[in-house]
C-alpha cells in the first residue's frame, strides 16, 4: 500500500537530504540536525496547514529519521491491543513482556486537552508505567507525562533523541552499544 503524497513530509525529506544534514547525520550530531531543520523547515511547514497538525507530522517525519539514523529499534504506527501507538521503543514484543523496558511515543494531531488526555488514558492500559509515555505536542498543556514542545527556539525538543538514548541506554536495550549519540 503507497502513501498518499504529503506536501509537509516532501519538504521534511528534500530538506533532510541537504548536503549540511547528511554532515551532520554522519557526525550524529543530532541536536544540531533538529534546530537546523527547525530553523530552515518550521514556518514553511506550519504555513501548509493547521499548526497542529502540520507540528505532528514535522515531530513524526523528523523522529523516524532520527531513530533511524542514531540506530535506535522502534516500530512506528503500530496497534496494541486496540491502540494506535504512534512510536513505541523498541518494540511491541518488549512492550508485552517488559513495559518498563518500553518507550511509547504519541504524537497528537491536535491540542484538544479532552481528547490528549483520552488517548493518554488508552495508552496507560497497555503502558501502565506514565513516565513512559512521552508527549511531543505543539504548544505546553499542564500534563504529567514528559513533553517536548516542537518549535522554533524552544529547546525541549532538540533534547528528545538525547533523552531516548539515555532511555535506551538505561534499559540496557543496546546490545550492541552501537548508537550513534
Amino acid at each position: 500500500m503507497q502513501e498518499e503524497p504529503n506536501p509537509i513530509k516532501d519538504h521534511l525529506f528534500d530538506y533532510l537530504k541537504s548536503k549540511k544534514i547528511q554532515e551532520l547525520t554522519v557526525q550524529s550530531k543530532f541536536t544540531e540536525l533538529i534546530n537546523d531543520v527547525l530553523e530552515n523547515c518550521f514556518d514553511k511547514i506550519i504555513s501548509m496547514g493547521e499548526k497542529e497538525e502540520s507540528s505532528a507530522i514535522l515531530a513524526t517525519g523528523l523522529l523516524h529519521y532520527l531513530l533511524t539514523n542514531a540506530l535506535i529499534p522502534s516500530q512506528r504506527k503500530v496497534e496494541h491491543n486496540g491502540v494506535e501507538i504512534d512510536i513505541v521503543i523498541p518494540n511491541l514484543k518488549t512492550l508485552e513482556i517488559d513495559p518498563k523496558k518500553t518507550l511509547i511515543i504519541y504524537i497528537p494531531k491536535t491540542m484538544d486537552i479532552n481528547m490528549i488526555k483520552q488517548k493518554l488514558v488508552n495508552l496507560k492500559k497497555i503502558q501502565p508505567n506514565n513516565n513512559n509515555i512521552w508527549l511531543v505536542l505543539s504548544k505546553k498543556l499542564d500534563l504529567q507525562n514528559n513533553a517536548y514542545i516542537i518549535e522554533k527556539k524552544n529547546p525541549s525538543f532538540l533534547k528528545i533523541i538525547i533523552d531516548i538514548g539515555q532511555f535506551v541506554n538505561v534499559q540496557g536495550q543496546n546490545k550492541f552499544k552501537i548508537l550513534r549519540i
